[in-house]
């Protein structure tokens, strides 16, 4: 059991540092700053998942 939970919190980090990766790319971009909020929740949804919060 503790394997299973082990390997979601870990796809749980890989994806919230790809939506931190995601936000930043945005950010930096000519043409896609205006949708970096699209990534707020994201970010803090699966940095919530990953430290087991909910």
């Amino acid at each position: 059991m503790d394997s299973t939970k082990n390997k979601s919190r870990l796809i749980n980090w890989v994806l919230f540092f790809a939506s931190v990766a995601a936000f930043f790319l945005l950010y930096f971009s000519n043409s896609g700053a205006n949708y970096i909020t699209v990534t707020l929740p994201f970010i803090c949804y699966f940095f919530a998942k990953a430290m087991d919060i909910i």
